[in-house]
């Protein structure tokens, strides 16, 4: 829907204490309760993603130097900021100078347990890099959500959504305690540990069996799984590596077991649509 005039006459705010200017850079610096639990977003491409991802905007930020974009909704507030002060209160070196505070979502395990369940758990995972791109593969290789135990990063930290490129809008990601990773498994949810090749008792990945219900578990980026994580596992997989490395960075790990467990799961319904 359309911006209507009377957004185009608005005041400029140059004021940092401005209270919705405060609560924007809560936000940014990830104070939930300054913030009132908004989350921020800035730029263009998060903004539509968010906008055509059904996200909930409390508040749209205009840089003074910009026209108000076409698609910002009618119904939402909008306030236009100096360049200095949207400058100051942004992450980014280099504004596109839209931002905008947006109702995250909040929603439960029941979310990720459709279907047949493709889980991904980061346990302990700290770089928000990391988990920003397992998002973003979890939504690309048809994962119904991912659980973050204690100890990882938050999911709506600026650095993980931006690396989830909008992924974050529409991938349910729940944080979970380690009961509610062992309930998964009276559901039929089998738990499916990443480890390291030279780990004790593994499987190479594309030797298992993703099909059924399952939960890829990811672990620390430099200590991997923790052993209770271990121990609570049916199986231990590995990527085998024919070059001489010891290990794979997190995300890419946790993206090519996604990666392989689409590819079983496509080829079994083309399988089951021929016969």
């Amino acid at each position: 829907m359309p911006i209507d005039g009377s957004h185009l006459t608005l005041p400029v705010i140059s004021s940092r204490t401005n209270n919705r200017v405060k609560q924007l850079r809560a936000a940014f610096a990830g104070h939930a309760r300054l913030s009132g639990g908004m989350v921020a977003i800035e730029g263009d491409h998060l903004f539509a993603e968010a906008l055509r991802s059904g996200m909930v905007f409390k508040t749209v930020f205009i840089s003074e130097r910009r026209e108000i974009p076409g698609i910002v909704p009618r119904s939402v507030e909008v306030l236009r900021l100096t360049d200095e002060l949207f400058a100051s209160v942004v992450e980014t070196q280099s504004p596109q100078g839209i931002a905008a505070l947006i109702v995250p979502p909040v929603p439960s395990i029941e979310a990720v347990m459709v279907h047949t369940p493709l889980i991904l758990i980061a346990a302990g995972l700290q770089d928000p890099g990391n988990l920003g791109t397992l998002v973003r593969s979890a939504e690309a290789f048809g994962a119904t959500g991912v659980l973050t135990t204690p100890g990882t990063v938050n999911a709506w930290n600026q650095k993980a959504l931006r690396a989830s490129v909008g992924s974050i809008f529409r991938m349910p990601v729940v944080a979970a305690m380690p009961e509610d990773i062992a309930a998964l498994k009276t559901r039929g949810v089998r738990l499916v540990a990443a480890v390291g090749t030279n780990e004790f008792d593994v499987t190479p990945a594309q030797n298992s069996d993703f099909t059924g219900p399952c939960a890829i578990m990811i672990g620390n980026e430099g200590a991997g799984l923790a052993p209770e994580w271990l121990e609570l596992a049916d199986l231990r997989i590995t990527i085998p590596c024919p070059g001489p490395v010891e290990s794979l960075n997190a995300a890419i790990a946790g993206s090519l077991l996604l990666y392989e467990a689409s590819r079983q799961r496509l080829a079994q319904k083309n399988a089951e649509f021929a016969t």
